[in-house]
């Protein structure tokens, strides 16, 4: 998969809510709250499945209800569609399983 031209990247950022472009260009980052440990433990594990699927594996920390992520394609050098898509549908695992606030 090719890397994005970053004017590429900030269109699709503006329709995945709450992810941003890294300060180094080259990733995409969001930092999800959830309601409780579970949930964000329910929320990896949905996504660890899909990065399983597509061989494509975010970077990301977990400390209680929050989880932080970074998606990039080192192979590329920076944002590929893969990580677009690896974005929406961690959206969407996050919504269902209950973030806070």
């Amino acid at each position: 998969m090719d890397k994005l031209e970053a004017s590429e990247v900030e269109a699709a950022l503006r329709d995945l809510a709450g992810w941003s472009l890294g300060g180094d260009g080259g990733a995409i980052e969001r930092s999800f709250r959830f309601k409780s440990f579970n949930a964000a433990f329910a929320f990896m594990t949905r996504a660890a499945l899909l990065a399983e699927k597509m061989d494509h594996h975010p970077e990301w920390s977990n400390t209680y209800d929050r989880v932080e992520v970074r998606l990039t394609t080192h192979s590329a050098g920076g944002v590929t569609g893969n990580d677009l898509k690896m974005a929406k549908a961690m959206g969407r695992y996050a919504t269902d399983v209950g973030l806070k606030g």
